[in-house]
């Protein structure tokens, strides 16, 4: 019988949170959030581009690398905000099984 999954968005989440409160100078995620976030989005910048950029190469080993990256980055910016990642999945559980050009018609943002 398979082993249930670890989330592992949570538990990276968790340890993104932990090097925030407690940073290092050995922490990657430390050096980040205290940079801040211009930083941090800088880095998504390049970590989209990157992704996209495996994506036109079509490698599937890289697509997967580069988007691993760019996940991880995002959660650094979810916990530069104290933002759960449950909330990301609370929003796609609003949006599925919506259009999404009736979705994009809906908001008022």
């Amino acid at each position: 019988m398979e082993q249930p999954k670890e989330d592992i968005i949570g538990a990276v989440y968790r340890v993104i949170q932990e090097r925030k409160a407690n940073p290092t100078d050995t922490s990657y995620t430390a050096s980040l959030m205290a940079k801040g976030i211009d930083k941090i989005l800088k880095k998504i910048g390049e970590e989209a581009t990157e992704v996209v950029i495996a994506g036109k190469g079509g490698k599937r080993e890289e697509i997967v690398y580069e988007t691993a990256d760019l996940i991880f980055h995002n959660l650094v910016l979810l916990g530069f905000y104290d933002i759960d990642p449950e909330e990301v999945y609370t929003e796609l559980r609003r949006r599925f099984g919506i259009s999404g050009i009736e979705e994009k018609q809906s908001r008022v943002l």
